[in-house]
């Protein structure tokens, strides 16, 4: 290993002892694709692919020479056997004799040479190891190759590092013109070890999965030795600008707090965004650098990054000795507009009729001195758009300190950003849930009814927060929604709490578009009877806890300006005098008054209130598990174990209310598609009880 400063990082060799088991083609094959996958310097998130040749039978049972190949849109560092597509190699090889052979069919032949028509569309790149003579074949975009691949004066330089080993093959769209020229620099010279693709990649062979495996981890560092080695004087990106210093982490930490609703409404003009904040050591280096402005304007070092993270990103100036929160929150929206208007510009001079233009919104966002905001419409696509741009600060990093990083111009970018090859890969992900890129913060998210309203909006696609004093059991309530969910314990009766609440879903996720006030509590005693401390308890959390909510709620969906969708959860008593219960029905009906406020308040900017009045929820409540069942059971001269058929036959329905009632109630008011006009209104979940009919 060099000891000279690093400027690019070296990748390990991950081969365990032992290897895959046995001598499994398909297992080693697997092995080695997930070793490659794990390291994101070694290959991007769903980019590479690699092969193994061997035989299989065939349908009749005949056994045959096979080559098993990545499945189109696969992830190499979780894909099993069944993400590989087996193909008839015989009919497959004899494609190198072609003189061209156009995307489509391409794409049209190999799907006729699968061993099984249901397997997954093998991948872009197929040809390419079909046409390299070795039984396994690596193609992967390391960091330290496309430093390489990736500098103005690349061909010299490869040659530099690897001597007659290596052969380089100036940029040319992946398909099949490539794959030929990549198949012929190999079987014309038996010496070579590597191929290196411009402004692309590296394609390694080998005997066995692992000797390909060790040739591609080997090849990568002996290209970050050189890397190191020449650059060892060279401070990354040209060193630090002047100002870097005066921004303190606490200063950044502060300031993202205060931008980030801004941020996620200036890059949601036609679809909600999910944002990913990165503030690492690497990422603020190149923001706080003297090269990031101008090096964010050249492109992408690869072309697996467009579909991701589109062409450029959009940089956010920041004076930090001149510009405060309200400054940058105006800068933001102006930056972002151009950037649209660019982008828009951009697909009409490389477009025609037939382009049917992409969102037009950044991927990626970069504050001067402050970090890197990556976006996308689920936490999966925003995390894949950031670690592709830790990719392209690492090749650019590199390539700079070489000499100068380039990128392909912007006619080819549009090309691979807009190829239904690349396009493909996209359109294999899940349908859209109706919330999807949307966030919830449900207050009392760990209760029956919470959990009920929670799982309803993430199984509609939305992020879920939710936010209760039992910690443990809102954690349990978000288990399920794995990066879509997050747990924030606190009182809503507490100011401090509420605002924590919603920094802690803003820092999560960018901001809040649905706030469901559902926190609860319920006593039951004659007027004579209630305690001063037992009014305050139930007007505290009923009012002043769904006042801060919403007052909180307002402060973040003003600053997002896309409007925003708040249900309160009052109840039957909010319409009707609940016998023994003042304390309780005064203030759900204070509560409904204050929905009727609300939404006189929000309308000018699209923020809708409205209303669910369940009534005699008790499965999985907290308050009906309490004394409110007994002094309720009380009140109406019945037993406890009675109240249910009670409540199920006054109603004009006859039937009981469950969690899942009032969780369907308000996924209706915090869809926009539901109900994206209404607003003040309220929606009875009680089987019908007359006197709370709505006049």
């Amino acid at each position: 290993m060099s000891t000279a400063t690093s400027i690019v990082d070296h990748p390990d060799d991950l081969w365990p002892p032992g290897g895959a088991p046995g001598d499994d083609l398909l297992a080693g094959l697997v092995l080695a694709s997930n070793l490659l996958g794990s390291d994101r310097a070694v290959s991007n998130f769903g980019g590479g692919n690699t092969s193994a040749k061997g035989t299989a039978l065939d349908h009749a049972g005949r056994e045959l020479p096979v080559m098993w190949v990545k499945g189109s849109g696969s992830d190499l560092a979780s894909m099993g056997a069944e993400h590989f597509t087996g193909l008839r190699l015989d009919e497959v090889t004899p494609l190198f004799e072609r003189p061209q052979m156009s995307d489509e069919d391409m794409v049209a032949y190999l799907a006729r040479c699968q061993l099984d028509p249901t397997m997954p569309r093998s991948s872009i790149e197929t040809l390419l190891h079909a046409f390299v003579p070795a039984p396994h074949v690596h193609h992967t975009h390391p960091d330290g190759i496309n430093v390489l691949a990736g500098t103005a004066d690349g061909e010299r330089l490869v040659h530099e590092c690897f001597g007659d080993a290596a052969a380089w093959i100036p940029y040319i769209r992946p398909g099949f013109t490539l794959s030929k020229q990549v198949g012929e620099a190999v079987r014309s010279n038996p010496a070579l070890k590597l191929v290196v693709l411009a402004k692309h990649g590296l394609v390694v062979w080998g005997d066995t999965a692992e000797a390909a495996y060790r040739t591609t981890i080997e090849v990568i560092n002996q290209a970050v030795t050189f890397v190191n080695d020449r650059t060892a004087d060279s401070a990354r990106f040209g060193g630090p600008h002047p100002k870097a210093d005066q921004v303190s982490d606490e200063t950044r930490a502060a300031l993202f707090r205060e931008l980030l609703p801004a941020v996620r409404g200036a890059v949601s003009s036609e679809r909600s965004k999910l944002l990913t904040v990165d503030t690492s050591p690497r990422s603020v280096e190149f923001v706080s650098s003297l090269e990031a402005e101008r090096l964010v304007g050249v492109g992408a070092p690869c072309p697996d990054h467009l579909v991701h993270t589109k062409r450029l990103p959009l940089w956010i100036p920041y004076d930090p000795g001149a510009d405060d929160a309200g400054t940058l929150r105006a800068r933001i929206a102006e930056c972002a507009e151009a950037f649209r208007q660019r982008y828009r510009e951009y697909v009409e001079a490389h477009g025609d009729e037939t382009t049917i233009p992409a969102d037009p919104d950044p991927r990626i966002v970069l504050i001067q001195h402050l970090g890197l905001i990556a976006t996308g419409t689920t936490t999966k696509t925003s995390v894949v758009a950031r670690d592709l741009y830790h990719r392209a600060i690492e090749v650019m990093a590199g390539a700079q300190a070489l000499g100068e990083f380039v990128s392909l111009d912007a006619a080819e970018s549009f090309a691979i950003e807009y190829w239904p090859l690349e396009l493909y890969k996209l359109a294999q992900a899940p349908a859209p849930g109706e919330l999807q890129g949307q966030v919830a913060l449900v207050t009392g998210g760990a209760g029956g009814i919470g959990r009920a309203i929670g799982d309803a909006l993430a199984a509609a696609g939305a992020c879920v927060v939710a936010f209760d004093l039992d910690q443990a059991g809102a954690e349990d309530a978000v288990a399920a929604y794995g990066d879509g969910g997050l747990a924030v314990s606190g009182d809503v009766t507490s100011e401090e709490a509420v605002a924590a609440a919603f920094a802690a879903a803003t820092g999560r996720f960018g901001g809040v578009d649905i706030v469901v006030s559902n926190a609860g509590v319920a006593s039951s005693a004659a007027l004579e009877d209630t305690s001063l401390a037992e009014w305050n308890r139930n007007h505290g959390i009923l009012v002043t806890g769904y006042f801060l909510v919403s007052r909180e709620a307002f402060k973040v969906l003003k600053q997002q300006g896309r409007g925003g969708a708040i249900v309160f959860i009052a109840s039957k008593n909010a319409l009707v005098a609940g016998k023994n219960a003042a304390a309780y029905s005064s203030a759900k009906a204070a509560e409904l008054h204050l929905a009727r406020c609300l939404a006189e308040e929000g309308g000018a900017t699209g923020i809708r209130v409205n209303t669910v009045n369940p009534d005699a929820v008790l499965q999985g409540s907290g308050i009906w598990d309490s004394s409110w069942r007994e002094e309720r059971a009380a009140a109406y001269g019945i037993e406890p174990d009675e109240l249910e058929e009670h409540y199920r036959k006054r109603t004009t329905l006859r039937v009981n209310i469950f969690p899942e009632d009032i969780a369907q109630a308000v996924l209706h008011f915090a869809s926009p598609a539901r109900s994206g006009k209404s607003t003040g209104n309220l929606l009875n979940v009680d089987g019908g009880v007359a006197g709370a009919y709505s006049r």
